[in-house]
């Protein structure tokens, strides 16, 4: 196998080991996830959902901690946490025997992360956590450690064996760290109510959040902007109209305000296969008379769908009397970063 920069390798690099090391890897990791859901289900023993019950009545903050690999895993879990509606932040097991444990109070759940459920330095900070009387709840892959015992909730993140193949740098065992968190997070947003509207609002930065907070009122043109023509007019006004505005069509309205149809430069297209000469042409009698619309208060990827699921590139845009209110290019979704 032919391998770039192949003089800067050692020599012991062999490509096909590398990819077959990848493979037992992942494949090692994808069955320790699949024993974890059976453990789960088969060997429930009511800790998964009362860890879930007790997060759901947590009147203060989740506090993950742990130290080294787990700690960083328990990172993710309090991110996920805390973007999911559950506030929750990561505070490191050294560090809170040093101070930060004043961060910790009767109203949280303390979460301890340590596979071996030996780390001294959380083992050290549980009696006080008990004290104060917050709730806790250990992840570890040892369910008679010192860490499990001392928990109200131990959950078992047990793994068979490691995918380092000398069975001893943490890789299996935190995926399934991992893979628990996530699965308490979302069990526990489900069981609280959370919506993708309440995601966006704590990802407003996002590409999630421009795809939920945006509405069409946000990124539809409006005033001038609007290609619009009287149902009265010739087709050749109609036809300047388009040219003017630069988003190939324009709505027809009728004297009162109401959308009465939608011309575009396809339709355009099409009657020129029937016809040549527009000077005696009224926009009335080619106009398309039940034009593709939405309501402005409505989110911009339902645009966004609407123009897929038809095939445009144009939408109209009326507001709850039916009214023209605004016009949208799919452009206008792209520079918004909808799409």
């Amino acid at each position: 196998m032919s391998v770039p920069y192949a003089k800067t390798l050692p020599t012991t690099f062999d490509p096909l080991r590398a990819l077959k090391l990848a493979s037992d890897t992942l494949e090692i990791e994808a069955d320790a996830i699949l024993a974890l859901n059976r453990r789960l289900i088969t060997e429930n023993d009511g800790s998964f959902v009362r860890a879930v019950a007790l997060l759901l009545g947590c009147r203060g903050r989740v506090v993950v901690s742990g130290i080294g690999k787990s700690g960083h895993i328990g990172r993710k879990i309090a991110a996920t946490l805390a973007s999911t509606g559950t506030p929750a932040f990561f505070v490191h097991a050294a560090e809170a025997a040093h101070g930060d444990l004043g961060m910790i109070t009767a109203d949280d759940v303390f979460i301890a992360i340590s596979y071996s459920g030996t780390a001294a330095e959380l083992i050290a900070i549980m009696p006080m956590i008990k004290r104060m009387g917050a709730s806790s709840i250990a992840l570890t892959g040892n369910p008679a450690s010192g860490l499990a015992q001392l928990a109200d909730i131990h959950l078992n993140a047990h793994v068979d064996k490691e995918a380092c193949p000398l069975n001893l740098a943490p890789t299996a065992s935190t995926t399934v760290t991992l893979a628990l968190g996530d699965a308490l997070a979302v069990a526990v947003l489900d069981a609280s109510g959370f919506r993708e509207e309440d995601f966006a609002r704590s990802h407003p930065g996002g590409a999630l959040g421009r795809r939920l907070l945006t509405h069409v009122r946000d990124v539809m043109r409006t005033g001038n902007d609007i290609p619009s023509v009287p149902s009265d007019c010739t087709l050749i006004a109609a036809l300047l109209e388009i040219t003017k505005k630069g988003i190939a069509m324009t709505a027809v309205v009728d004297a009162g305000g109401q959308l009465a149809g939608v011309f575009t430069d396809g339709d355009l297209r099409r009657l020129l296969e029937r016809q040549q000469d527009f000077t005696n042409v009224n926009i009335a009698d080619v106009m398309h008379k039940n034009p593709h619309t939405i309501t402005q208060d409505k989110l911009a990827v339902e645009a966004v769908k609407l123009m897929e699921t038809h095939r445009i590139n144009q939408l109209l845009v009326t507001d709850s009397q039916g009214r023209l209110a605004g016009a949208l290019h799919i452009h206008d979704l792209t520079r918004a970063k909808v799409i």
